[in-house]
């Protein structure tokens, strides 16, 4: 998983409430058996009309923000199924961090386990990120994660706060299975000690 430190570029608003994973990611593209060509479903029905053309409407079509890295995003973001599909075509799309004031909680854990940090503000401070990033001249942010703070094209500093284990995690690129190997001489010292108490089991 690519760690993530400090990450400067371009943020999108995408206001809208209740903005569910069939949205992110249509169900069409859930027949693959691997990750291949999620990029394509990523907000597929935004992005594109029924003969596959670019919306020029949606905000990722548009110049300045086509090569965006952040979503400022409306309340609930990610609710409906549980689709980890949702997170892996937006780490495709180039999506880096997402920054709300709440999200669904399985998609919540996703985003943490794919490298994507789920950034909770205040409904003030997501408003005011967002229309200033209405403007693609100024719609460059900054989100240091070891200082959790979100800077603004302002210079202005937004500070924010994330579970201790989940933000090392990410700040190492550690996904579930590193952050667990971290620990594999505790884990074989202790399974040693368990079988050596309780042979039976081995």
């Amino acid at each position: 998983m690519e760690p993530f430190t400090v990450v400067t570029g371009a943020a999108a608003p995408l206001p809208g409430a209740n903005i569910d994973t069939d949205v992110i990611m249509p169900k069409q593209f859930l027949k693959g058996i691997d990750r291949d060509g999620l990029a394509r479903g990523a907000f597929h029905d935004l992005r594109f009309d029924t003969y596959g053309k670019p919306r020029g409407e949606f905000i990722l079509n548009r110049p300045g923000y086509r090569d965006a890295c952040f979503l400022i995003v409306g309340p609930n973001f990610g609710c409906g199924s549980s689709r980890e599909h949702a997170v892996w075509g937006l780490k495709q799309i180039g999506i880096r961090a997402l920054i709300g004031t709440t999200f669904a909680s399985i998609f919540h854990d996703n985003c943490l386990r794919n490298g994507i940090p789920p950034i909770r503000l205040t409904s003030a401070q997501v408003a005011d990120l967002s229309a200033l990033c209405e403007c693609a001249d100024l719609n460059r942010l900054t989100v240091d994660l070891v200082q959790q703070v979100v800077i603004d094209a302002d210079g202005r500093r937004i500070r924010f706060e994330m579970d201790a284990l989940r933000r090392n995690d990410l700040i190492q690129g550690l996904d579930a299975v590193g952050s667990t190997l971290q620990y594999a001489d505790d884990i074989r010292a202790f399974e040693q000690a368990h079988f050596a108490t309780n042979p039976w089991l081995a």
